[in-house]
């Protein structure tokens, strides 16, 4: 049996049915992203709720037949104390039942949330970064006839970026941008809204703090608790991504099938605590505790979700485009795919000082995966019986590394850094020179 057809079950996170009929199948998905899981505990824990439930359910219909006979006796006028302590032995072996049944519910659905999404079918198995095939390129990486400088060294000639203030103010991986660069910045932010706004995205302004449970909709929670700040003595988080925010924007509704698909867009400040990359780019602008980003989010029919992840990833890369900026997509193999992703695919633009190509946008299909956790469903007709969306999110772009993008691949010998062709009406300038000594 496939996913799709458990896909109205109604449980969180993963569908608990599938996972306990697909045992084997759920197994092989865990050991092909190279992760773990406790499927003998989600077994046992998922056996003995199905033993609680019919056993409470006996034992109810044991104290209604009593409940009943006692009825009798009293219309009789005959003794029902017998009875009447039967019915009390019984309500005490159902609570007793009852408390074990919340905590084993508890269990299971702790173990549950730690389930990682199953890879769709076209996923390429691999064990990690290496193993994730080219899709395709666009545009030719510059050849340059001067030596080429890192976006941190002309950030920092041309004045515009400031990461020694930064690190003095907040610490490590944060910055400053200065004066032009803070316009480039704003000027990325406004193309990219304006933009996706004409591919049909409705713009929106999200909360940056968030609940413990929204977090635990889209899957950062419990999982990723070390990547997010919490702020202390308080259940808030500052969101690492708008996905969150205009994810769970329609938690817990039921939309009607009309209204889909839904394509929403927003800018936001991300905060991540990068726990697990000590050590990996630890200058410039790749990977900030705080960065900017564009997020783009759809709500999308089961049936036309995967067509809709070739959309998102389309416009995530009209950007590079419009920048004109080499890229690349990559699909992600099972090693390397997000938790809660079902496929996904990577744009990553051309950074000529690393003589590579970066990530710098990730579109995702996440399935009915945070749907599911989250409750956001859909109605086909005005009767049709509710069904999970399928939820799907790409950055459109990651601003920072953008800016990086553009310092590094429009540098000329002199030191300046032309304005892509688009960005100069927002930015009222063609060139970001030195200042003047």
């Amino acid at each position: 049996m496939t996913t799709k057809e458990y896909q109205n079950e109604g449980e969180t996170m993963l569908d608990l049915r599938f996972v306990r009929d697909n045992i084997d199948q759920v197994q092989q998905n865990v050991d092909n992203r190279h992760t773990k899981a406790e499927l003998e505990r989600f077994i046992t824990l998922y056996d003995r709720r199905k033993e609680l439930i019919l056993e409470v359910e006996d034992l109810k219909a044991q104290r209604n037949a009593v409940t009943a006979e006692i009825s009798q006796l009293k219309r009789n006028k005959e003794n029902a104390d017998v009875q009447i302590a039967q019915s009390k032995e019984i309500g005490d072996k159902i609570t007793v039942l009852d408390d074990e049944a919340r905590q084993v519910e508890e269990n299971l659905r702790n173990v549950a949330l730690m389930l990682p999404n199953m890879c769709d079918d076209s996923v390429p198995v691999g064990a990690d970064e290496d193993d994730n095939p080219e899709v395709r390129r666009w545009g030719t990486p510059r050849s340059f006839d001067f030596p080429i400088q890192a976006h941190w060294d002309l950030g920092e000639t041309l004045d515009i970026l400031d990461f020694v203030r930064a690190t003095k103010v907040s610490g490590a991986r944060f910055t400053f941008y200065k004066g032009v660069g803070a316009k480039l910045e704003r000027a990325l932010i406004n193309f990219m809204l304006d933009l996706h706004e004409k591919q049909g995205y409705t713009e929106m302004m999200t909360p940056q703090l968030v609940t413990r449970e929204t977090l635990i909709g889209t899957g950062q929670l419990p999982k990723f608790e070390e990547d997010v700040y919490k702020i202390q003595d308080q259940d808030y988080f500052l969101i690492p991504t708008a996905e969150v925010t205009l994810t769970n924007y329609h938690s817990g509704e039921i939309l009607s099938e009309e209204e889909l698909p839904k394509n929403y867009t927003a800018f936001t400040a991300c905060f991540r605590s990068e726990a697990g990359s000590a050590g990996r780019d630890t200058r410039g602008l790749i990977r900030q505790h705080q960065f900017n980003k564009v997020e783009m989010v759809k709500f999308s029919t089961p049936e036309k979700s995967f067509d809709e992840l070739e959309k998102l990833t389309h416009d995530a890369e009209e950007v590079l485009q419009l920048l004109e900026l080499p890229h690349r997509v990559i699909t992600l193999c099972t090693g390397d795919i997000g938790f809660g992703s079902a496929k996904t695919y990577d744009v990553e633009v051309w950074m000529p000082a690393q003589d590579k190509y970066r990530e710098i946008s990730s579109c995702s299909n996440m399935t009915d995966f945070q749907a599911r956790r989250a409750n956001i469903r859909f109605r086909r007709g005005a009767k049709g019986k509710p069904e999970f969306v399928h939820t799907l999110n790409g950055s459109g772009l990651a601003v920072g590394r953008t800016v990086a993008a553009i310092l590094e691949n429009y540098q000329e010998a002199d030191g300046s850094v032309r304005i892509p062709t688009v960005l100069q009406k927002y930015m009222g300038c063609e060139v970001i020179k030195a200042p003047q000594k």
